[in-house]
């Protein structure tokens, strides 16, 4: 899949994985507003369709609720 340099990428999360809605070469995460690379994305919720940068980060939204 082509990637645009530069652009956010849209997803659909899902539990083993996501699926490119619109091409891009990163996500932004939803508490921090960094940057991730697509290739570097490993936590988000499939609940809130939202990407995080860390672990911590996850956690702190999921105890959000």
């Amino acid at each position: 899949m082509l990637m645009a340099q530069g652009r956010p990428a849209r997803l659909h999360y899902m539990a083993n994985g996501f699926r490119v809605l619109v091409a891009g070469d990163h996500v932004v995460c939803a508490l921090s507003g960094e940057r991730i690379a697509l290739d570097d994305l490993r936590y988000w919720s499939v609940r809130r369709q939202e990407a995080y940068a860390t672990a911590d980060l996850a956690t702190r939204a999921e105890r959000k609720g």
